[in-house]
C-alpha cells in the first residue's frame, strides 16, 4: 500500500499530463503492481512504465490520438481506391511509378464493387478512385457507377483523354455524385510539361472545360516542389479564369516517393493514414500505395477489419511517440 501512498502525494504535485516515478521493492512488486494499476482505473491515471525496482505512472491518462484529429482526417472516414497503375504519362515525381510501360494491376469490377458495398457499410464518407490513369479501362464507367451508388466519389485523371468512346464513358457516370480531380501543375505549360510532357499541359486545361461543359464539379491538385512554391499566386489566377473554386485547388508537396528523387519524406510516423486499397492489397496512405514500408495488409476484406487495423497502428504509433518525447526530450 505504500506505494500508492507515494504516488497519490507524488501525482498532488504535479500538473495533469506529467509523470511521478516510485521505487518498488522487489520481493513485493507483483501485489504492488496490482495495487496501483486497480487504483489507476480508479482515479483516472495511468502506468506509463513498469521497471525492476521503479514505476512510473502519468497524472491523467494519454490523450487519445483520434480524438485530437479532425473528423474528416480519422482514418476510414474515406478510402482510396487504386483502380489500376498503367498509364497514358510518365511523370518524372509519380509516387507510385506508374507509366505507359506499368502493370496494369486492376482492381476489377468485382472487388471494387464489394468495397464501395461495404465502405458505405463501415461509415466511410467518400471514396477516391485513382491510378493510374483510370481513363485507360474500358469498363471505367462500370466502375464508377459501383461507386456512386454507394458512396460521394472523387476519380482522379490527368484529364488528358475525354474524347471518343472515353468521353461517352464520362457522359454516363452521375454528375450528381462524382467529382473529377485533374492534375495541373502551373499556370503555363513549361512546368508542367516538364515533368509530365510536351503539350499534356494543353490537353489537361482543355480537359477541364470539357468537363465543366459536361457538368461535372471539377477539383484542379497541383504537386509542386518547394522551390516552386513562389508559383502559387499566379496559379491560383489562373484556376479562379477556369471556373475552379478555391476549395477546389489543391496543393500537394512532392513526395520523395515512386520515381521523385526529391522532396519531403513521408513515414507512417509523419503521415496520418488514409486507408488506400491496390489490387495487392491495403497500404497506409495513397503517396505510398507501391512501397513495402507502408503496406498494412493483403486481406482487403473485410474492409472494417482492414480499417480497425489502420487505426489501431496509428493510435500505438502515436502514443509510442509520446511516451519517447517523455524520456527523451529535445534538450
Amino acid at each position: 500500500m505504500g506505494v500508492v501512498l507515494d504516488l497519490i502525494e507524488g501525482i498532488g504535485r504535479v500538473p495533469r499530463g506529467g509523470t511521478v516515478t516510485v521505487g518498488l521493492r522487489q520481493a513485493h512488486r507483483a501485489a504492488a503492481l496490482g495495487l496501483v494499476a486497480a487504483w489507476c482505473a480508479a482515479s483516472g491515471n495511468e502506468i506509463v512504465v513498469a521497471e525492476e525496482t521503479t514505476l512510473t505512472v502519468r497524472h491523467g491518462r494519454t490523450p487519445d490520438p483520434l480524438a485530437q484529429l479532425d473528423p474528416a482526417q480519422r482514418p476510414g472516414s474515406r478510402v482510396w481506391v487504386y483502380t489500376n497503375f498503367d498509364c497514358n504519362l510518365a511523370c518524372d515525381y509519380c509516387c507510385v511509378r506508374s507509366s505507359p510501360k506499368a502493370e496494369r494491376r486492376a482492381i476489377g469490377a468485382d472487388r471494387l464493387q464489394q468495397i464501395a458495398r461495404e465502405a458505405a457499410d463501415a461509415g466511410v464518407g467518400e471514396l477516391i478512385l485513382t491510378g493510374g490513369e483510370p481513363f485507360l479501362l474500358n469498363d471505367l464507367d462500370d466502375l464508377v457507377k459501383s461507386c456512386t451508388d454507394a458512396l460521394p466519389t472523387t476519380l482522379l485523371t490527368n484529364g488528358m483523354l475525354f474524347r471518343g468512346a472515353r468521353l461517352e464513358r464520362l457522359r454516363r457516370m452521375d454528375r450528381s455524385r462524382l467529382t473529377l480531380q485533374v492534375s495541373v501543375d502551373s499556370a503555363t505549360p513549361a512546368i508542367h510539361d516538364s515533368h509530365r510532357g510536351t503539350g499534356s499541359w494543353a490537353k489537361a486545361v482543355s480537359g477541364i472545360r470539357i468537363a465543366h461543359e459536361e457538368g461535372f464539379r471539377v477539383k484542379v491538385a497541383a504537386t509542386l516542389p518547394a522551390d516552386q512554391m513562389h508559383e502559387l499566386d499566379p496559379f491560383h489566377v489562373f484556376l479562379d479564369t477556369l471556373g475552379i473554386s478555391r476549395e477546389d485547388q489543391v496543393i500537394r508537396a512532392l513526395a520523395h516517393r515512386g520515381v521523385a528523387d526529391s522532396g519531403i519524406e513521408l513515414t507512417v510516423d509523419s503521415l496520418i493514414p488514409e486507408v488506400t486499397i491496390t489490387a495487392d492489397g491495403v497500404y497506409w496512405h495513397p503517396v505510398a500505395a507501391d512501397h513495402d514500408d507502408q503496406f498494412v495488409t493483403r486481406d482487403i476484406f473485410p474492409l472494417a477489419d482492414a480499417i480497425a487495423e489502420i487505426t489501431r497502428r496509428f493510435v500505438a504509433h502515436r502514443r509510442a511517440a509520446d511516451r519517447a518525447a517523455e524520456w527523451f526530450p529535445c534538450a
